[in-house]
């Protein structure tokens, strides 16, 4: 892309030594499974909940539902971990594929956003209370091994991100498009990719502010700001994540200690600003097997919500073996999305293997994306990354009526040019623009003209 610079355990231990041998013919009693909540964020005109569910029983569940009410006037955006099905202020939440089933003694969570001031209430799992049962006097045998750990998911989260989405960059720089503060972002873009994260003195880890020559092309803009103004998106249901790198990003993750400064020094800046996630914009080359451990451990840091995007170049997604490829393959467990730069690239091979497709094309767009498609990567974590008209590129402009009809190729079999993908894709994630300022200064043609296309896709 271009830039233009720069603590029960111990109490039931205790009461079991107490009790001695007589604990044994104390008859057993589990609790059932509850759900506890709690604000993780409060901004005022909106906050940040999780749901936490524990299984207190004795037996495996395989399946959850959550189902609440919020008073009249808040309303519910964003959410992660979970499905939602709604009927006026009445919500019901149900697990994942990766995380119905819960072992006695585990717990797993999920969260979402909501605009105005009420709380949840008259909370039921799987039809009971959340409360769960009220014990008895007799305390429960104490577990003899710790309880199990939630299984790996299957599937990555969603981020709270809808089913196609719109991912647009935003300039932390001065350029010659116009600038925005982040809060002034066009309602049609679902993920916001802040541009960019630099590099420090020591390998691998990162740091970000808000660019002085943007803060005085706007008459003043502070850090303070900045983080305001990502509270006021996750207000609007939008997701913010940190890119790293861009056209002269020099980030190097080549060791096991390069690895671990770039997760806590991205777990840092995740917590200063509150972003969603991380993106993953490496144009001069990256080392598959330590950028993999990067971002587990920062995973494993962040949590499951943590949403994981990659902007690679157009070459770097040829080959499976190749350093992008392979990353985007060996963490395809957790990694939400590949936006894949279809521009400034000249002529390409597609999957076809027989014949090289000019950018700036629908053909162009659908060949490649099918190497993707075909290797490995599921529909769900391929998005079409193309730019925002005039300006915004060197070479691979089209117009946004060729994005949609290479959606529609990929996802329904029609709008296709000359090349037809050996299959359908109905899950293909969406599409990304370089950049939301490059739209804006073009009129806003590729978000509303983009945006509103996806919502009709399968």
């Amino acid at each position: 892309m271009k830039r233009s610079r720069s603590l029960v355990l111990s109490l039931v231990a205790a009461l079991a030594a107490t009790l001695g041998a007589a604990w044994v013919a104390l008859p057993a009693y589990a609790a059932g499974p509850t759900a506890s909540f709690v604000k993780t964020s409060d901004w005022g005109s909106g906050w940040e909940g999780k749901y936490t569910i524990t299984n207190g029983g004795s037996s495996t569940i395989n399946g959850w539902s959550l189902t609440f009410d919020l008073p009249s006037g808040t309303t519910l955006g964003s959410y992660w971990d979970a499905l939602l099905s709604s009927a006026g202020q009445r919500h019901t939440f149900t697990n994942r594929s990766w995380n119905g089933t819960i072992a006695p003694g585990g717990s797993v969570s999920f969260g979402f956003l909501a605009s105005g001031s009420g709380a949840p209430s008259g909370c039921q799992l799987n039809g009971a209370s959340c409360g769960g049962g009220t014990p008895p006097t007799t305390p429960p045998p104490p577990p003899t091994t710790p309880p199990p750990t939630t299984p790996p998911p299957t599937d990555p989260p969603t981020g709270g991100l809808p089913k196609h989405l719109l991912t647009g960059y935003w300039h932390n720089f001065d350029n010659p498009a116009v600038e925005l503060r982040l809060r002034d972002v066009p309602a049609e873009y679902d993920l916001v990719a802040v541009a960019f994260a630099e590099a420090t003195s020591t390998p691998g880890a990162l740091t970000f502010g808000v660019d002085p020559g943007l803060a005085a092309a706007l008459g003043g803009y502070t850090d303070a700001d900045f983080t305001a103004d990502v509270r006021t998106l996750h207000s609007r249901g939008k997701r913010v994540i940190l890119s790293v790198g861009g056209e002269t990003g020099r980030v190097t993750v080549n060791d096991a200690v390069s690895a671990t400064a770039f997760a806590d020094t991205a777990a840092a800046l995740i917590a200063r600003y509150g972003f969603d996630g991380i993106d993953i914009d490496l144009e001069n080359g990256l080392n598959p097997t330590y950028m993999a451990q990067a971002l587990r451990a920062l995973r494993a840091k962040v949590g499951s919500g943590l949403i994981i995007a990659m902007a690679p170049q157009t070459i770097d997604m040829q080959n499976p073996a190749g350093g992008y490829f392979k990353l985007a393959l060996d963490i395809k467990d957790i990694l939400t999305v590949v936006n894949t730069q279809f521009y400034n690239s000249g002529a390409m091979l597609g999957c076809d293997q027989n014949a090289a497709y000019s950018q700036g094309s629908v053909n162009f767009i659908v060949a490649l994306a099918c190497i993707q498609l075909e290797a490995g990567l599921r529909p769900d974590q391929v998005g079409l990354g193309l730019p925002a008209g005039a300006g915004a590129a060197g070479g691979g402009i089209v117009a946004p009526s060729v994005v949609n009809a290479a959606l529609d190729c990929l996802a329904r079999g029609t709008n296709c040019g000359s090349f037809r993908p050996p299959r359908t894709y109905p899950g293909i994630r969406g599409a990304m623009t370089w950049s939301v300022n490059w739209d804006v200064s073009n009129g806003n043609g590729f978000a509303r003209t983009v945006a509103p296309h996806l919502d009709t896709l399968p």
